[in-house]
């Protein structure tokens, strides 16, 4: 998502080209698609062993464990601990992978269990493979690593706007994408939750990085995943990079990236080579070079020795790849089935569970028919949070049951998509007024860096915060943590993923970090006497205020000038 009203307005130009402008590429027919599933048996690998091994000296109840991954280096830890532990295969399905430095090091980690006789599939939703970040492509020349596009768009990788004109005529399909995250080893352990791979998610980013928090899981529920990844890997909507790029083409972007790290290079050491002001300070926009930041990346490994699982019932929603419709012309249908695994635990409370959550056509869907059975308390972390007909009824009957509804999303100034913003606004006052307990993160709280802990190991100085996790937490023993926001594109249009996890604890440890996020570094918005206002963290020494706090003035107007033009669908 572009990171500046600026870039909304870039990409809103390039949308509009598509709509001028005749279809030049086509996507490529009677594409091969070998089919391959997950490992059929973890037996006497690594990872198997140590789980038996862990689940034994807990004298766990139950099969499957989780951990919340919530600070960067735990959940960057988590991945490289899984590529150094694997010995058959490793699976990746993400939204996004940017070609950075904190990437880097995973995709040499990857590349490194290649070549010691690890299986490695990599499936890849197309939007975000232009520009430098196609580099992240490369992989699929590897010998041992299989890549695949999901739902690609035709034509050159050069720039976002030449990728659209490309795709004239297919707005819509461009809308729907698959947001899904999921990256397992051996079919054994595996992280699921909101992150893609990039330094913005792992606190290494300069300007701005996100708040967002995952789930470790292992055992039985990982299986699970693992039939969700290979329903998406075997589908005809994926593509293996090569039927799309070939390897002159890969060649040509892969130089044309080094021109242009070569030109920022030049540009920062021409920065850094100038006088220093006399007040000894640096000068503002003396970037790091990419070698500063690769140097500057060392965290370790995740001890998934010691790592403190919570063993619990659990059950997996996954929309089906058919919610986006393959390339079958004007007239593909829609067909948004919903996949829900088998509770861990057979009991009549875990039955009910998943035959409520499977009574959605939609991972969000089931959400909402699980908020319909809410008692007391309903916590949420939504950062995109643009409630439609459906989630404003099932809220509307909640709170009718006396169910306290507290959300945690962005604000304005901490949105990454400040056009996102209007399809939350439009509808605070009337989510106010329903009852519902609204807070608002502060983006300048680099010092945190996400409400589950520490946000150590960042090397980006003072940065902007931006929200990205994706939590609820009902009745204090059920904990939902996925890809999904609550948002009509997560309901209608995206692909997501999600783990529903019965633990107390779990569901404990979550709301307690939560709470404490929304006491001391969310806006409290309330309504009172009509008006909105945004009453200041706990202890920040800031006013309230009756304004967006921390926005600019000509940011808010834009919003208000262009915003009611925006559907709620498409935010």
């Amino acid at each position: 998502m572009p990171s500046s009203f600026h870039a909304f307005f870039r990409r809103s130009a390039a949308v509009l080209a598509i709509l001028v402008l005749g279809a030049c590429a086509q996507l490529p027919k009677d594409v091969e698609r070998p089919v391959s599933t997950a490992l059929a048996s973890s037996d006497g690998t690594a990872l198997a062993t140590l789980l038996q091994e862990r689940r034994a000296a807990d004298k766990a109840r139950f099969d499957s464990g989780f951990l919340l991954l919530g600070g960067p280096q735990a959940a960057y830890g988590s991945r490289l601990a899984l590529i150094e532990n694997a010995q058959k295969t490793l699976d990746l399905q993400y939204y996004a992978i940017h070609a950075d430095a904190s990437t880097g090091r995973l995709v040499r980690g990857l590349q490194a269990a290649a070549e010691r006789g690890v299986r490695v599939r990599i499936l890849l939703d197309d939007f975000h493979t232009i520009g430098r970040d196609a580099l992240v492509l490369g992989l699929a020349f590897i010998p041992n690593i299989e890549m695949r596009l999901f739902n690609p768009l035709a034509g050159s990788r050069g720039t976002g706007f030449n990728r659209m004109l490309n795709a004239i005529g297919e707005v819509s399909r461009i809308q729907q994408r698959m947001h899904n995250k999921l990256f397992l080893a051996d079919n054994v352990m595996g992280v699921t939750g909101g992150r893609n791979l990039g330094d913005a998610y792992f606190g290494n980013a300069t300007t701005g990085n996100f708040v967002d928090v995952d789930v470790l899981a292992a055992g039985p529920i990982v299986q699970d995943l693992s039939r969700s990844f290979d329903s998406y890997w075997n589908n005809e909507r994926a593509y293996p990079v090569q039927s799309l790029v070939s390897r002159e083409e890969f060649q040509r972007i892969r130089e044309r990236a080094r021109r242009v790290d070569k030109e920022l290079d030049d540009e920062a050491a021409q920065a850094r080579n100038q006088p220093k002001p006399p007040d000894g300070e640096p000068r503002p926009g003396a970037a790091p070079t990419a070698e500063q930041r690769a140097r500057a990346w060392d965290e370790k490994p995740l001890d998934l020795r010691s790592a403190a699982f919570v063993w619990a019932p659990a059950l997996m929603l996954a929309d089906a790849p058919g919610k986006i419709p393959a390339d079958r012309g004007p007239g593909a249908t829609r067909n948004p089935d919903l996949v829900v695994s088998q509770p861990e635990l057979p009991s009549r409370n875990a039955a009910a569970l998943a035959d409520l959550a499977a009574s959605g056509d939609t991972v969000v869907e089931g959400l909402l028919h699980l908020i319909g059975q809410a008692h007391t308390d309903l916590l949420i972390i939504s950062p995109y949070f643009v409630p439609g007909p459906d989630m404003q009824q099932a809220f509307a009957a909640a709170r009718a049951r006396g169910v306290r509804i507290r959300v945690l999303t962005n604000s304005l100034a901490s949105n990454d998509a400040p056009i996102a913003h209007v399809g939350y606004a439009r509808h605070r006052k009337a989510l106010l007024a329903a009852g519902v307990e609204l807070y608002e993160l502060r983006s300048e709280q680099a010092d945190f860096g996400n409400v589950f802990g520490s946000s150590g190991g960042s090397v980006s100085g003072a940065s902007r915060a931006m929200l990205h996790s994706k939590v609820l937490v009902m009745d204090g023993r059920l904990l939902v943590v996925g890809s999904m926001n609550l948002d009509l594109r997560s309901q209608l249009q995206n692909t997501e993923i999600a783990l529903l996890i019965r633990s107390s604890e779990l569901s404990r440890m979550a709301a307690e970090q939560i709470e404490r996020g929304m006491r001391e570094r969310s806006w409290h918005v309330e309504l009172e006497k009509g008006a909105l206002v945004w009453h200041a963290p706990e202890g920040s020494g800031l006013q309230d205020t009756g304004t967006e706090p921390d926005a600019s003035a000509t940011l808010r107007f834009l919003l208000r000038l262009f915003g009611p033009l925006a559907p709620d669908q498409l935010l």
